[in-house]
């Protein structure tokens, strides 16, 4: 388990996503901000499922709904919960429920959820189904109770999950591939700290066009790629004599 103190912001975020931030605003954010609005049906939920390919920012949203919703936020993935030693995976599902509620209000995300809430098979093992009966009572009894803890998961297969584990997400958000609009803007504020890269509008609506199907991760990386081709022209020895000022300007 990894005790998160994040400072990522909204407005660090890359572009896209709006429909996704707007959603988390009105069911985490604003509910945490101003707790005594959301009673009755507009009671916050207590989980929440964000799905869609990898490298598009999951994980980056849910630390930015725990800085502006002011939380603690706690990073787990499956492997900090599942063990070898009987009896050792369900109490650390236990030990974390308890400190999100010493902590509270908390953020308790799972990354990867889908391999620590398999769907429950024949010839499913023990420990897998043993973990999954716990953290079905450990976000029953938080949701019964008066907890401020919300459960924020986030998979690239949603269809792996076990059909009542994904009940107990009863808001799940779409992260999808960046559009044409997202891609050029996340190139442009890419591109905005790299003084030597001296692409126009148009070139880099061009390359927005030309990266169909890229995530936001591939962007990120391609645009890192970029930026290292003056490098990658010099010759030995010119690396440790050329003034930063002789590189070429990426094209």
């Amino acid at each position: 388990m990894i005790l998160v103190h994040t400072f990522l912001c909204y407005h660090q975020l890359h572009s896209g996503n709006e429909e996704v931030k707007e959603h988390l605003r009105e069911t985490v954010i604003y509910p945490a901000v101003r707790p005594e609005l959301f009673t009755g049906l507009r009671s916050p939920v207590r989980g929440i499922l964000l799905f869609g390919p990898p490298g598009n920012g999951k994980t980056m949203l849910a630390k930015a709904v725990a800085t502006e919703s002011k939380c603690v936020f706690l990073n787990i993935s499956a492997a900090s919960i599942l063990s070898k030693w009987v009896g050792d995976s369900e109490r650390y599902v236990k030990v974390l429920f308890a400190v999100a509620r010493a902590l509270e209000p908390a953020i308790i995300f799972l990354d990867e959820v889908d391999a620590l809430l398999i769907a429950r098979k024949e010839d499913s093992n023990n420990v897998g189904r043993r973990v999954l009966t716990q953290f079905l009572t450990e976000v029953d009894g938080a949701a019964s109770g008066e907890e401020r803890i919300l459960v924020l998961g986030a998979t690239n297969r949603p269809q792996e999950l076990d059909d009542a584990a994904l009940r107990r997400f009863p808001k799940r958000l779409l992260v999808p591939m960046p559009d044409l609009d997202a891609r050029a803007q996340l190139l442009t504020i890419l591109l905005h700290n790299q003084p030597d890269i001296t692409l126009s509008a148009s070139e880099i609506n061009r390359v927005a066009q030309l990266t169909d199907g890229y995530s936001a991760s591939d962007l990120t990386q391609l645009a890192k790629d970029a930026a290292l081709g003056p490098i990658r022209e010099l010759k030995p020895g010119q690396l440790q004599k050329i003034p930063k000022s002789a590189l070429r300007p990426v094209r």
